[in-house]
């Protein structure tokens, strides 16, 4: 028996993304060289560097204090090689190049002086700069609590060994126990490096976080995965003036595995008990559930005997997303100001030092609580803001216009409230989406034309394409980028091989990212003007790891592969199947009907199927890393299929395999590309 494709290894792929956070993959062989910035994007940046405080250099200090050794070259090159000879830090923060947002280059420099093994507090140390996240190492009474362990096992690995061979007491003790912060991959995708070198660590985690870190991406992993490339400006290559400069958190991701250790244990959910007190190898830890804010499974930490507060992701120098421009569920907005609020009436009488995932700590119960007062009430402001404007009938794309000239004066000032992560604009808009959704109630806009039909129709209004690129190239020159794009995207859409609509999109979208103050959105607009000029260029994340996939469900293989199926053409081929898995003790009963694929685990076989197959958990993963298939298991015997094996054959002719490159904007045909010459090889430019 013959079987070359089967339920499962048709329904993935080996790179399927299931994680929250950016990719591995090594960054690709080119460096976005870019046209210069337009006498509008200078004038922009001027005036917007005119309106920032450049003197307040607290960040600067706050992020340097408690050096104790700086990264050696060996640690640092998963991350800063492909920085280091663009940004130098704090003495250039005023000096933005006119191609890049002075907020936004000055974030970049903040991020690019973390640099190496920095004491918050006796006992408390931070390893920073090796990649997007920063691991903190806390004294226990046998050895060392290790909180958040960065996104790649190699980064994790060699701020390790540089902690223990550098930190001033204590190098010599193990790591006894790993906390998560929350279910994205930049806090957990380092964790076998700590238990591959301390196998008896234990591991701590919030409630509910395994189903969260599997299930958040999986559905809409693929699109999922393609928007991250473009977020992360992970296809830009090597860090330039005109291509990607910061990731906001930190510069960037560095480049690696995504590993996962499973939790030993997990804290109970904030609808049953707010807070928890833990003791962890003798010190006293009280966790809060914060689950809703910046991820659906999350804490935050105070450890009483050191008067210190860890933040998790829920607090670092600037704002963050309410709505992640790569995609994800909206988070809540009011329960983070809230949840914030909390930590204040919990904690803020006696809190003398505060450290989270990113960025530095903070020192001092009066800059303390004037910095979470601030972060608890810029999320507060973007909600009720929002809302008081949707109240009064605006809609959702005149609030992400307008939302910033609500700003009070004091939130303004503050340079850690900047939307260098979270957009006021993007994230005023994921509110009223949360509260009202996608729909402004206009029956203009209740059933539009599909893209394609709507921008030929447009196009055609405009009188025709020439006519659209000559009055664009006269709003180019006043400065118009936003309407540029706006008007050229849909001559594009509809004329994909009109090379002049296409070049003066990509150089409309060019200046709007060296405009942008957000990094996303900086890099989003860079990328989309790359893949207009010369089409989809290596570097997209990969996320998946034996370690991520062996927590996978059944249920969530199951619900996945639903999702690759075709229903009018399923209609019409209906079947039933068991399925056993029996080093986990499972069974699931799978159905297709009226085009649509349902799974359920049931606790025995009860009721007749067109087909069983056994097959253990172990062995699903290794199809899914491509370590083995299914004809090899059902020829050794490791796997079993009886009854009507057609049911195979059936869901194989009605699945699809996801394009992982799927077009975003119109990628130029052979022979179309326009402007090649500002992409090459990495230069030198020091």
């Amino acid at each position: 028996m013959k079987l070359n494709k089967t339920l499962i290894a048709l329904s993935m792929v080996s790179s399927l993304p299931v994680l929250a956070a950016g990719g591995s993959k090594p960054v690709g062989d080119i460096t976005a060289y870019g046209k210069p910035a337009s006498e509008h994007t200078i004038q922009a940046n001027h005036t917007f560097a005119e309106s920032l405080d450049f003197a307040d250099v607290d960040a600067f200090a706050n992020n340097d204090k408690g050096l104790i050794v700086p990264l050696t070259d060996e640690t640092r090159k998963s991350l800063s090689d492909r920085f280091s000879h663009l940004h130098k830090g704090q003495s250039i923060a005023a000096n933005a190049p006119d191609t890049v947002n002075p907020s936004l280059w000055r974030q970049a420099q903040l991020n690019h002086s973390a640099d190496g093994l920095y004491q918050v507090r006796e006992g408390i140390y931070q390893v920073r700069g090796t990649d997007l996240s920063s691991a903190s190492f806390i004294r226990s009474e046998n050895g060392w609590i290790v909180y958040d362990v960065l996104l790649t096992q190699e980064a994790m690995a060699a701020s390790l060994d540089f902690f223990l061979d550098n930190v001033p007491e204590g190098g010599d003790l193990p790591v006894v126990a790993m906390i998560y912060s929350h279910s994205h991959a930049d806090h957990f995708g380092g964790s076998r490096a700590i238990k591959e070198r301390f196998p008896d660590v234990k591991v701590y985690a919030p409630h509910g976080f395994i189903k969260e870190t599997v299930d958040e991406n999986v559905l809409a992993g693929n699109a999922m995965s393609r928007r991250t490339a473009y977020q992360y400006g992970s296809t830009l290559g090597k860090a330039s003036e005109t291509g990607a400069i910061d990731a906001a958190l930190a510069n960037g991701l560095s480049q690696g595995m995504i590993t996962l250790v499973a939790p030993d244990e997990t804290f109970p959910s904030g609808e049953d008990q707010k807070f928890y007190s833990a003791t962890i190898d003798g010190l006293e830890i009280v966790f809060m559930d914060t689950a809703g804010t910046e991820a659906p499974s999350g804490s935050a930490a105070y450890i009483p005997s050191m008067n210190a507060l860890w933040t998790g992701e829920m607090m670092y120098h600037g704002m963050h997303n309410i709505y992640t421009l790569r995609g994800a569920k909206v988070r809540d907005a009011l329960k983070w100001s809230k949840d914030i609020n909390a930590m204040i009436n919990a904690w803020g009488g006696d809190i003398e030092y505060l450290f989270g995932s990113h960025s530095s700590p903070i020192w001092g119960n009066e800059n303390i609580n004037e910095f979470m007062k601030l972060q608890r009430d810029n999320y507060g402001f973007v909600h009720n803001q929002t809302l008081r404007l949707a109240n009064n009938g605006m809609v959702m794309q005149d609030i992400g216009a307008k939302i910033t000239d609500e700003l009070p004066e004091s939130i303004r000032q503050a340079w850690h409230t900047n939307g260098y992560h979270g957009t006021y604009s993007h994230n005023a808009r994921a509110v009223y989406n949360m509260y009202l959704g996608y729909f402004d109630m206009n029956p203009a806009n209740l059933n539009p034309l599909p893209v394609k039909e709507e921008a030929e129709k447009f196009v055609e209004y405009m009188g025709g394409a020439d006519a659209v690129v000559k009055k664009a190239k006269q709003d180019f020159s006043e400065g118009h980028y936003r309407f540029v794009s706006t008007a050229l995207n849909k001559v594009v859409i509809a004329q994909p091989d009109h090379l002049e609509a296409r070049k003066l999109l990509a150089d409309s979208f060019e200046q709007q990212g060296y405009q942008a103050e957000g990094a996303g959105w900086r890099n989003i607009f860079l990328t989309g003007a790359q893949e207009l000029r010369i089409g989809t260029m290596p570097g997209a994340p990969k996320t998946a790891s034996p370690d991520v996939l062996s927590e996978m469900t059944v249920t969530n293989l199951l619900d996945y592969l639903a999702v690759q199926v075709v229903a009018k053409e399923a209609d019409k081929v209906p079947f039933t199947m068991n399925i056993a898995v029996p080093d986990i003790d499972e069974k699931h009963f799978i159905e297709m009907s009226n085009g649509n694929l349902s799974n359920i685990e049931v606790s025995d076989f009860g009721q007749s199927a067109d087909a069983t197959l056994s097959i253990n958990k172990t062995d699903l993963t290794k199809i899914l890393l491509g370590e083995t298939t299914m004809a090899d298991l059902l020829k050794s015997g490791q796997a079993n299929i009886e009854g009507n094996v057609e049911v195979l054959n059936k869901l194989q002719s009605v699945s699809v395999r996801f394009d992982d490159k799927f077009e975003i904007v119109p990628r130029p045909e052979e022979g179309q590309k326009v402007d090649a010459q500002l992409y090459g090889p990495v230069k030198s430019t020091q």
